[in-house]
């Protein structure tokens, strides 16, 4: 069995694969604070639950952009999963060229996306991730990353709303009954979600002109399908992307 681990700044997932399938995959907080061991009980529970026997052998692979976390998964899959696990980073072999002024400042995540993206869909792409930042990556139908946009993330939008404005409150990213809301919640919920799809819109638009025409847009991510559905710029979702790829990468490092 081979276990992907994504550790971003707002969540941390986890997919299972058995036979190169995916099976239960799980998204928890990301929490800089939680020691090796509190995060390794937490995961012995969900494989336990899970059905999955201690005694079972399992690889893992990680993509990480919060490097005081790199070490402590490092250290729950060496004593909870009895496996040295690949950090992906500048020197694995991921299958993707990285044309980029300064190939160190790419994360590890947008690595391992392109390079799912490219073994599961093709090229040209522009790969589209709903995490903490909205970040979109280019790759050339040779499987190269060329480079890629950063914009806050929805949620991040969100809460300065609500943290900077005295009378706005938080709310959930839920589509509105209209865009014209007729309250403040509905209002809120207007402006970030047609507000984010227009953004994504425009900047696709920017990169399809740019890598030419069959360009596959791809969106991932846990808010991937609440954009995807308000437009039609986005031909696939694939919401546990970075989990397929550390796969597929783990697979070219053995």
């Amino acid at each position: 069995m081979f276990l992907g681990i994504d550790i971003g700044n707002t969540n941390i997932t986890l997919g299972l694969y058995r036979d190169g399938i995916l099976g239960p995959r799980w998204r928890f907080a990301t929490g800089r604070g939680r020691t090796a061991d509190e995060y390794g009980s937490l995961i012995a529970g969900l494989l336990g639950r899970a059905g999955i026997d201690r005694s079972e052998r399992i690889e893992a692979a990680l993509a990480s952009v919060v490097p005081p976390l790199t070490g402590a998964f490092e250290e729950v899959c060496r004593e909870y999963l009895g496996c040295d696990p690949l950090v992906v980073d500048g020197n694995s072999r991921t299958g993707v060229r990285v044309l980029c002024d300064n190939p160190s400042e790419v994360g590890a995540d947008r690595i391992v996306n392109a390079a799912a993206a490219h073994t599961l869909y093709g090229g040209p792409a522009c790969i589209v991730d709903f995490g903490t930042a909205t970040t979109f990556d280019a790759m050339s139908s040779d499987g190269d990353y060329l480079g890629g946009a950063i914009a806050p993330g929805i949620g991040i939008a969100s809460d300065a709303l609500f943290q900077r404005a005295a009378k706005l409150p938080r709310v959930g990213l839920d589509r509105p009954p209209a865009a014209i809301g007729r309250n403040t919640v509905h209002s809120l919920q207007s402006g970030l979600l047609f507000g984010y799809t227009g953004l994504v819109e425009g900047v696709v638009r920017h990169f399809c002109s740019e890598l030419g025409p069959g360009t596959r847009v791809i969106a991932t991510g846990g808010l991937a399908e609440i954009v995807a559905n308000e437009t039609p710029v986005i031909s696939i979702i694939a919401p546990w992307l970075t989990l397929d790829g550390l796969r597929i990468i783990y697979d070219l490092n053995r």
